[in-house]
């Protein structure tokens, strides 16, 4: 028998401090997924759900986006916030009408994002009418009347917004942008432009392709391997056994982080004996504790130093033939960072030059080096320039195009990579519009559209009596994934009509525009049987694989529609059943989308029979395969990009968002960030004793923690009021605290240069007394 969901919210008054961990997973980590499975599924469910968990015959982990590796897989291919994460997906909870007769949308509204997301699974199809205090049960037909209506009022499909969550899977995320452009807009956002759309800018840019370069073998086997701004112990747990790998074959590991992970200090594998009786296994050799934002300055400092040792031993350091062959940019490049100013390296950094050196030496040691980075380094305002840098230092070295090496962007959602891949994207390549035009005979709209930040710009300032006016959400938390949250929601509210395709309730559902819908749709988990039978769907993951993932579990209502299905038949109410895309053929057979998708997308031809293969197929990638460089000048390039130093007035640390170890992205499972030695709060902020001290206040003291932003002559605030301070060791001059609850902090217009990326990494912020 399952517990009943949580009733109340969190009181935050119950927050317990613990040391923090100095390893990660081992038992403990086994029994907290066992725990959450048995509370949600029962014991059957929970045995039937994690043994298919990222088996070639089963479903892919709803979580992050770490790949599966090719030939044998362990009984349990999964980590803890997986079967977390499938734990609330195939929960036994239900919303259904009754639920939403029951709790009005004032009342909704007030609850906090765990415990929307603790209530279950939804049922169906749901409207909230003009005035309305409640949803009501609607029909799946008259939902899509509804949306094809407000989109025949709009003067422009412009006026559109069309937002796509990472989970979506490729047949769903290449039918979605193909609607899209049908209907007439490129307005496609998605959760990349929130995270990775800094990796993608920069890449693109230097190497030719925005995706990483290395598969899970070259992790395996790389002699060293940089994990800088990421957390893999809470944010990609399965990526600590494949350290360890590397650590078994000899391999060096260099952590870069404001904070001590306990992830990245020591793990206790526990599919190993050693790692539940043992010490189990130390990962990194050297912890640059570095100050936020100061990997800029750090990666300069590393190129700069390695010049230098080539110019004391001429031909031993460089690789100089990859830089004569395969490189442009050299030269400026090298005059760049030879002008290096230490002292500035060091204010940036926070690190003795003499770590530094270390760190050089041993990348000069290395023959296989990979850089591996998250959203430590993507939300930042340089984060473009920073990612640049890191490939400056690999292309020095030769470390692209060859085994073990390479850089690793490492993405969240499960298929993020692959919806961008299928074509979710504000900004097309005029060659992939141009595939589908051939393919289709229709013509496609070409002007660029809205990203996150620009689409809530968009939004801003409007009111929901204004003309038109959609916002469309396939899957994910718009309102607490986005920033600026006061601002997030009043866009919201300013639009016609919201629609949010979803398995749960969240935040973005009680956050409405003057008419709302809810389609309840299948989990990665469930059954999805169509008119020609069972179907399957595929995914690609952070390392360019392409792979099924079939779900077994039976659906959690009968009403529910796949996502597939709900953009199929959207297609056909708003574009008419005389539309030439063969909407309904799509809906019936998926393998139907895949001969269109083999035909479109680079890389997939042959895609039916290739991704029925064991392990599926993995995707071209020209830095790996051939050193060759699709980039305007034909090969990679070198960067001189100006050094930045974020300097923070007296009184302020910098702030930077992060997860607890008790949610995924702005999912949260629980009150427990085990790691860090936090227990049963969430409003919490991590400060250096040290600056404790210099700012007199105290540990476990009640604050406001206030956001500065200059604009112009004047300074913009924003206030999240009662947080607890919790006495950590972060680096100096900076601080933490968990997402969506500092979102709020979080200016629109702070953003990334180039990749219009939200700055969650950088904020200045003062405390003061809760009032």
């Amino acid at each position: 028998m399952t517990r009943e969901a949580p009733r109340q919210d969190i009181d935050e008054s119950e927050l317990a401090v613990s040391t923090p961990k100095e390893w990660a997973a081992g038992i403990p980590g086994v029994l907290v997924s066992l725990g959450r499975g048995m509370e949600q599924m029962g014991a059957g469910r929970t045995v039937k759900t994690l043994r298919l968990l990222n088996q070639r015959k089963g479903f892919d982990c709803p979580g992050c986006a770490w790949p599966e590796g090719q030939g044998h897989r362990s009984v349990a291919e999964f980590c803890e916030n997986g079967a977390k994460a499938v734990a609330e997906e195939a929960t036994r909870r239900r919303v259904d009408e009754t639920f939403f007769a029951e709790h009005s949308v004032a009342e909704l509204s007030e609850r906090t994002d765990y415990w929307l997301g603790s209530q279950g699974r939804l049922t169906h199809p749901m409207v909230l009418r003009p005035g309305a205090t409640h949803y009501e049960p609607i029909s799946w037909a008259e939902s899509f009347e509804l949306i094809a209506a407000e989109l025949g009022e709009l003067d422009s499909p412009d006026q559109a917004v069309f937002y796509t969550s990472g989970r979506t899977s490729n047949e769903a995320a290449f039918l979605y942008q193909l609607f899209v452009r049908s209907f007439g807009t490129n307005n496609l956002p998605d959760c990349s432009n929130m995270c990775h759309e800094s990796s993608g800018s920069a890449l693109n840019q230097t190497l030719g392709i925005g995706k990483g370069t290395v598969s899970l073998d070259d992790v395996h086997h790389a002699d060293l391997l940089l994990v800088v701004g990421q957390n893999p112990g809470t944010n990609h747990p399965r990526m600590l056994s494949a350290l360890e790998k590397a650590k078994g074959n000899g391999a060096k590991i260099v952590a870069v982080n404001p904070l001590p992970e306990a992830g990245l200090l020591r793990f206790k594998n526990p599919q190993k004996v050693r790692g539940v009786l043992g010490r189990g296994t130390d990962l990194t050799d050297e912890f640059c504790q570095i100050r936020l934002g100061g990997d800029l300055a750090l990666f300069q400092a590393l190129g700069h130093l390695l010049l230098a040792a080539e110019e004391e031993a001429p031909g031993t350091v460089l690789d100089g033939d990859f830089i004569r062959e395969h490189s442009h940019g050299f030269a400026e490049y090298a005059a760049h960072v030879h002008a290096l100013d230490w002292a500035q390296v060091e204010e940036a950094t926070g690190l003795a030059r003499s770590q530094i050196e270390t760190v050089a030496r041993m990348l000069i040691a290395s023959k296989r080096t990979i850089v591996c980075w998250a959203m430590g380094i993507t939300q930042h305002r340089h984060s473009v320039a920073t990612i640049r840098e890191m490939v400056n230092v690999l292309l020095l070295r030769g470390m692209i195009g060859r085994p073990g090496a390479g850089v690793c962007p490492v993405r969240g959602h499960s298929n993020v990579q692959g919806d961008r891949t299928m074509g979710i994207w504000e900004k097309p390549p005029e060659a992939f519009l141009d595939a589908l035009e051939r393919e289709f005979e229709l013509p496609m709209p070409r002007e660029h559209g809205f990203d996150t930040v620009a689409a809530l710009q968009a939004m801003r300032g409007r009111t929901a009596d204004d003309r038109g006016l959609v916002f469309f959400a396939l899957g994910g938390n718009f309102v607490s994934a986005s920033p600026d949250t006061e601002v997030t929601e009043a866009a919201l509210r300013s639009c016609a009509l919201t629609v949010q395709v979803s398995t749960k309730l969240n935040r973005s559902h009680v956050v409405h525009g003057r008419t709302a819908l809810i389609l309840p749709t299948l989990g990665r988990t469930e059954r999805d049987v169509q008119h020609t039978g069972e179907q399957f769907v595929t995914v690609e993951d952070s390392m360019s694989a392409v792979h099924a993932s079939r779900g077994r579990l039976e659906p959690a209502s009968e009403t529910l529609h796949s996502e597939v299905s709900i953009v199929a038949r959207l297609a056909r109410a708003v574009l008419g059943a005389e539309h030439p895309i063969p909407w309904e053929d799509f809906e019936r057979d998926y393998d139907a989308i895949r001969d269109r998708i083999a035909r479109v997308v680079p890389g997939c031809e042959d895609y039916n029979t290739r991704v029925r293969a064991p392990d599926g197929f993995v995707l071209p990638n020209p830095p790996r395969d051939s050193r060759s460089f699709p980039t305007a000048t034909g090969r990679a390039n070198f960067t001189a990009n100006r050094l930045e130093v974020l300097r923070v007035p007296e009184g302020r640390l910098l702030l930077q968002t992060l997860r607890s170890h008790d949610q995924y992205n702005t999912t949260i499972y629980g009150l427990d960030d085990r790691y860090r030695g936090v227990k049963n709060a969430r409003r919490v902020v991590f400060v250096n004793p040290a600056d404790c001290e210099r700012l007199g206040v105290v540990d476990g003291q009640l604050v406001d923690v206030i956001s500065e932003w200059p604009v112009g002559t004047r300074v913009e605030e924003r206030r999240a009021a009662g947080f607890r301070i919790v006495a950590y060791p972060t680096a100096r001059g900076c601080a933490a605290a968990y997402y969506p609850e500092a979102n709020p902090l979080v200016p629109l217009d702070s953003v990334a240069e180039e990749s219009n990326t939200p700055t969650s990494k950088s904020i200045v912020v003062r405390l003061e007394p809760a009032g």
